[in-house]
């Protein structure tokens, strides 16, 4: 059996870039649990995030004081005890390349961008670090990752939109439940 590659779940901030909200919470809260249970990392771009909070373990512990979600924070914690959460600014011409091939979610992907469960699960057993981004805000990721990125998932079958949580509940239960075979 070869060697799977990574994959991560990342949340970009689309909300106001100067203003931690509750969404960013409640986003973080969610996706520890996930990226936990389903064996993901877990990244963070964008995230206004207080400033004395300067590593992901005091971030991660500061979100579990504030939450009742996942164990209180607790999964959250523990994915950051493990190395398995980071945090990134904004990028400016492309995502951190040892993220691995950057797959967008979105429900309009472009034309000649858009891929399938079936080539993201497919990359991932060939050894290839995969990072599914879901952007965050009412309206999504904005029009500049759009271009940044190669790939387009949508994983509904004919562009329907999902809330945010539910869309990464559903991207990565499909990913891991179509790569427990390969395990």
């Amino acid at each position: 059996m070869s060697r799977l590659g990574r994959p991560t779940l990342a949340l970009y901030n689309s909300y106001d870039p100067k203003s931690f909200r509750e969404a960013h919470r409640r986003a973080l809260a969610r996706a520890g649990p996930l990226a936990l249970a389903f064996d993901f990392n877990l990244a963070t771009f964008g995230f206004p995030f207080p400033p004395e909070l300067t590593t992901p373990q005091e971030i991660a512990d500061w979100v579990a004081t504030t939450t009742s979600i996942g164990e209180h924070g607790g999964f959250l914690k523990e994915l950051t005890a493990r190395g398995r959460f980071q945090t990134f600014a904004y990028p400016n011409r492309g995502f951190p390349p040892q993220l691995g091939d950057v797959v967008l979610t979105t429900r309009k992907p472009e034309p000649g961008k858009k891929v399938s469960l079936d080539d993201v699960v497919g990359a991932l057993k060939r050894g290839q670090s995969v990072m599914v981004v879901f952007g965050l805000g009412p309206k999504g990721a904005p029009k500049e990752v759009f271009e940044m990125t190669r790939k387009h998932l949508d994983i509904t079958p004919g562009g329907f939109s999902l809330e945010t949580c539910t869309a990464m509940g559903v991207v990565v239960g499909a990913i891991a439940y179509r790569l427990n075979d390969a395990r």
